[in-house]
């Protein structure tokens, strides 16, 4: 299977960058998988979304908070505003934070995308 080069940077730094095998990313329009050779495409990421990222070492898991996503023939770009990789999210603390969010509907997206990526990393 041919690799895609990956660029994931935070509105603060770069998250991420390298080759992989695929990217799952978790948009407003859906879950998409993205290969070497995909149609270009831009799409808008969930708040409180996900994107994981398969290399030949495994699967890196991360909770994103809104952005983008720009894919070509062979390299995919994401744009998050913020990203915590799932093995640095305290389980308990994003259930706590999601019990507490009351009506505050951003930081319940931003609980729920922490426990999703917890899940997804099968941590």
């Amino acid at each position: 299977m041919a690799d895609i080069e990956v660029e994931f940077v935070t509105v603060e730094r770069r998250f991420w960058s390298g080759t992989a095998t695929m990217v799952v990313a978790k948009t407003t329009e859906g879950e998409i998988g993205i290969q070497s050779g995909h149609e270009p495409l831009l799409g808008e990421l969930d708040a409180g979304g996900t994107v994981t990222v398969y290399t030949d070492e495994g699967k890196k898991v991360a909770a994103v908070q809104g952005g983008f996503l720009s894919v070509t023939a062979n390299k995919v770009s994401i744009l998050g505003e913020t990203a915590e990789w799932s093995d640095s999210i305290d389980r308990a603390e994003a259930e706590r934070a999601l019990s507490e969010a009351g009506d505050d509907q951003a930081a319940a997206a931003a609980a729920r995308g922490r426990l999703r990526a917890v899940e997804k990393a099968g941590a």
